[in-house]
């Protein structure tokens, strides 16, 4: 709820409700100014200005509404500028870097995917400077008025701060400044997030999971993690926000972990484990039909798929460890939304039950009842998580205000 005298800085006051009007008009709109006074809880004074100044900028323009059953003059409705304002959208992964210019709808422009070597002669931030300038270059008949950079990328990051303690793939990396080199080179704020808890906002945002205050979202992939989203807000969003269940022990006598511990769950249900150890058991399996062609994670699932017993046992195995898991995260947040993204999800007839039946035996009936498992409605391949990051910039009204601005 937002209201014309709540506490705090009166700058703090004004980012918080244009941020709020913004999304109203973003989701509602064509929305009226008297919706909009009621919906936000604030005056109609107080509407009336910051429409203004969102008017006078082109973030939003006036359109004509008809009421149903009105036969009276249409009235007069708000609705979202978005096509001149772009950001540039980068995600960095294992010996690629995706580049994107988008619009403040989401809507991409132009992207492209590059190959990004995993140690170079020249340091990673300025390589990647570097790729910045030539992307900005290459589509500068394109570009309308940037406004912002937002980058995901896996690693241990502080996101308020745009530090990037370390990457994995990228030895190079210790304590890069990436955020701060950023926004002095470009001139626009630049936002960082782990790549796992951006598409979690994305999901909440623009897919699966839109309109659940309460979500888990699982990442089995490379990498294993999860991202965590409570009462509407991302959990720990100020600083490492990914809840990195892929460190959680789930057998002492396991293998040996690159993080020093033994057992953890990405030694057992990542992607790159799961076939690690397929291949391993084939030798003990030789009537399994993965003999047969090359090893994948689309061979091992449409081989569980059509019944073998071996990639049966091997994907039932990852619903079984990551279940467990998710029980007591399940006890600890009791979420609406369970939602799993992963190449594996192929394989999700086999999968899923795996996950919910430990889910409704180790986690509380009262939590657990309705919960159900589902898959994720984008990739982690691209930008969009990207996109989720300028989305909740402009809904909380930081970046909003710097619009506004000039």
């Amino acid at each position: 709820m937002v209201v014309d005298s709540q506490p705090g800085h009166i700058d703090q006051i004004k980012q918080t409700n244009a941020g709020a009007v913004y999304r109203l008009i973003d989701q509602l709109g064509p929305v009226s100014r008297i919706d909009l006074s009621r919906l936000a809880q604030l005056a109609p004074a107080s509407i009336t200005k910051i429409v203004r100044e969102l008017l006078e900028v082109h973030l939003v323009q006036e359109t004509e509404i008809q009421e149903p059953g009105s036969r009276g003059r249409p009235a007069i409705g708000l609705q979202v500028e978005t096509e001149a304002w772009h950001y540039l959208s980068v995600r960095i992964s294992r010996g690629e870097i995706s580049l994107a210019l988008r619009d403040l709808s989401g809507k991409a422009v132009v992207e492209e995917n590059i190959p990004f070597a995993q140690s170079g002669n020249e340091p990673f931030l300025e390589r990647l400077v570097k790729e910045v300038d030539a992307f900005f270059t290459r589509n500068q008949s394109r570009l309308e008025r940037l406004t912002a950079i937002a980058i995901t990328l896996p690693g241990i990051i502080d996101t308020e701060n745009g530090i990037v303690h370390s990457m994995p793939f990228y030895a190079d990396v210790k304590e890069m400044p990436l955020g701060s080199t950023l926004e002095n080179h470009t001139g626009v704020p630049v936002y960082i997030q782990h790549d796992i808890s951006a598409w979690t906002m994305a999901e909440s945002l623009f897919g699966a999971s839109r309109g659940a205050r309460d979500i888990i979202q699982v990442v089995i992939d490379h990498n294993v993690g999860a991202g965590v989203i409570t009462d509407g807000r991302l959990l720990h969003a100020g600083s490492s926000s990914l809840v990195e269940i892929g460190h959680t022990q789930v057998d002492p006598w396991g293998k040996r972990c690159y993080c020093g511990n033994h057992g953890c769950l990405e030694t057992i249900a990542s992607t790159d484990s799961v076939l690690e150890l397929a291949q391993q058991r084939l030798g003990q399996s030789m009537s399994s039909m993965l003999h047969d062609q090359p090893l994948s994670v689309e061979s091992l699932c449409d081989a569980a798929l059509k019944g073998d017993l071996l990639a049966k046992d091997i994907i039932t195995g990852v619903g079984t460890n990551v279940g467990r898991i998710l029980a007591i995260m399940v006890n600890l947040f009791n979420p609406q939304k369970i939602l799993i993204g992963s190449p594996l999800n192929r394989a999700a007839a086999i999968l899923y039950p795996a996950m919910t039946n430990c889910i409704h035996q180790q986690s509380l009936p009262a939590y657990s009842r309705h919960i159900r498992v589902e898959s994720t409605q984008f990739n982690n391949r691209g930008t969009m998580a990207g996109a989720a990051l300028v989305k909740d910039a402009m809904y909380n009204g930081s970046l909003l205000i710097r619009l506004l601005q000039g």
